[in-house]
C-alpha cells in the first residue's frame, strides 16, 4: 500500500469526509483529494501535521503512514506518560499565553489541599451535584 492509499485508509477508518479531514489539518478537501489520487505527494510536513493531531484520543503512527511499517499499527499505543509527553510538546509549541499554557501553569502551582479541593469539585460535577 502506498502512502496515499494509507492516507485514504486512515481517513475512512476515522469515518471522515475529505472536507472534515482537511479542516482538521487546515487545508481544503482538494488538497487531501490530490494526495489520495496521487496528483500530489504526501509531504513530511503533512505527515507531521496528521501525526500531531489527536484523532478521537489516538495519534497516527508516522512510520505506518510513511512506509507501511507496523502495518497493523495505524495508531500509536497510548498511555499516561505518552499523553503527558504529547501535551508537553504541544504546550511548548504554543504561545506562552495560550489558555492551555496558563491553565497548566496555574495547576502546577496548586498546593496539596487545593488539588484535593479540585478533585472533590470534579467528582461533584461528574455526579451531577453542585
Amino acid at each position: 500500500m502506498e502512502p496515499r492509499e494509507r492516507l485514504k485508509h486512515l481517513r475512512n477508518e476515522l469515518d471522515m469526509t475529505l472536507e472534515k479531514f482537511g479542516e482538521r489539518l487546515g487545508v481544503g478537501k482538494a488538497a487531501i483529494s490530490a494526495i489520495e489520487t496521487g496528483k500530489n505527494n504526501l509531504t513530511n510536513q503533512m505527515i507531521n501535521s496528521i501525526c500531531n493531531i489527536s484523532w478521537n484520543g489516538r495519534y497516527v503512527n508516522p512510520e505506518w503512514l510513511r512506509n507501511g511499517e507496523d502495518n497493523d499499527k495505524m495508531f500509536l499505543p497510548t498511555n499516561r506518560n505518552l499523553d503527558i509527553a504529547r501535551l508537553t510538546k504541544q504546550l511548548l509549541d504554543e504561545e506562552s499565553d495560550s489558555f492551555k499554557n496558563r491553565l497548566i501553569s496555574m495547576l502546577s502551582n496548586l498546593s496539596e489541599e487545593e488539588w484535593e479541593f479540585l478533585e472533590n469539585k470534579a467528582k461533584e460535577l461528574v455526579d451531577g451535584r453542585t
